[in-house]
């Protein structure tokens, strides 16, 4: 869910058109300006294709809980190092459990995840939690998403 929302935070800042392609009679066009996070060809797409992404995440521990989450540890596009960082290949099977998770997760709970983005809803993999799901039991913590 971290993706998301942050292709999402990112999207919030641009418009784009929609509305019908039905010329008038009167030669118009009826059509409008919304965010781009509001639109659904944005969220189709970028639903599609953030689960490419889990690559970009390893296991990791915390040292003193013992507790395993995982975290993004490649840079984003845009980033200063980001360049430099796609010099290197880098290739595990370790991440496809992650990524079969993502896609299950995208497919299950799509009509909630457009629901929270349309109410622009931040902390999205809290609200998808505690509020549309049960994906994430009792825990208050919910930073594996």
């Amino acid at each position: 869910m971290d993706e998301v929302e942050y292709d999402v935070t990112k999207a919030r800042q641009k418009k784009t058109k929609v509305g019908s392609f039905r010329i008038n009679p009167d030669g118009t066009q009826e059509r409008r300006k919304v965010p781009l996070a509001q639109s659904e060809a944005f969220l189709t797409d970028l639903l599609d294709k953030v689960c490419e992404r889990m690559n970009d995440y390893q296991l990791d521990e915390d040292p003193e809980t013992q507790r395993k989450r995982f975290k993004r540890y490649a840079p984003r596009r845009g980033d200063k190092i980001y360049p430099e960082y796609k010099k290197f290949f880098f290739y595990s099977d370790a991440y496809w459990p992650l990524k079969f998770a993502c896609e299950t997760i995208i497919e299950e709970y799509e009509d909630e995840i457009f629901s929270l983005i349309a109410q622009e809803a931040h902390y999205l993999a809290d609200k998808l939690c505690s509020e549309k799901s049960d994906l994430c039991g009792t825990s208050a913590n919910h930073t594996e998403l």
